[in-house]
C-alpha cells in the first residue's frame, strides 16, 4: 500500500508542476488542437480511407486496427470501471481545461488507441515511426495539460495500446 501512495504522491506533483507552468496559456491551446486528435474521427477517416483506397498490404492493417479496437476498447473500460480512479478536478478539487467525456481517469482511452494506432501504423510504414510515436505522446501529455489525467493514466495508457496493438499483429500475422 505504501508503494501505490508513493505512486500517486509522484503522479500529483508531477501533475501540479505540469499545469502551473506560466506559458500555460499557450500549452492548453495546443493541447486542446492535439486531444481532439485523439476523439475518434481520425481514426474513423483512417479505417475509411484503407478500406476504400487501400491495397492488400493496408487491407492487413485495416484488419489489425479493427482486431486492436475490439480488443482494446472493453479491456480499457473493464480497467476505467475496476480501478475507478477519480480524475484530478474530483481528486485535487482543481478546475479541467476540458469537460471529460466520463467520471474516472485510470486508464487513458485517449492515450491507449494512440499508441494503438501509432504501433500499427509504424509497423506497416516505419517511415513514419518518429512523427506518429510523437503524436501519441502528444496526445498523453495533452490530456495532462488539460487537467483530465494524471501523467500515469497516460503512462499506462501507452503501455495498454502499444500492448494490445502487439497482440493484435500476432493474432492477424500468425
Amino acid at each position: 500500500m505504501k508503494f501505490m501512495q508513493t505512486i500517486h504522491t509522484y503522479d500529483v506533483n508531477l501533475f501540479l508542476w505540469i499545469t502551473q507552468r506560466k506559458s500555460q496559456r499557450v500549452l492548453v491551446r495546443g493541447a486542446r488542437y492535439i486531444s481532439r486528435t485523439g476523439d475518434g474521427h481520425l481514426y474513423l477517416m483512417l479505417g475509411l480511407t484503407l478500406a476504400f483506397f487501400g491495397h492488400a498490404a493496408e487491407s492487413v492493417l485495416l484488419k489489425c486496427l479493427l482486431l486492436g479496437f475490439a480488443i482494446e476498447r472493453p479491456v480499457y473500460f473493464i480497467l476505467k470501471n475496476l480501478c475507478r480512479r477519480d480524475r484530478p478536478q474530483a481528486a485535487l478539487n482543481i478546475p479541467s481545461f476540458i469537460i471529460p467525456s466520463d467520471r474516472f481517469s485510470f486508464p487513458s482511452g485517449h492515450t491507449s488507441a494512440a499508441f494503438l494506432v501509432a504501433t500499427l501504423a509504424s509497423y506497416f510504414h516505419p517511415a513514419f515511426t518518429p512523427l506518429l510515436v510523437a503524436w501519441a505522446v502528444s496526445i498523453g501529455m495533452a490530456r495532462v495539460v488539460l487537467g483530465v489525467h494524471f501523467p500515469t493514466d497516460t503512462l499506462i495508457g501507452a503501455l495498454m495500446g502499444t500492448l494490445l496493438a502487439l497482440l493484435s499483429l500476432e493474432i492477424q500475422l500468425t
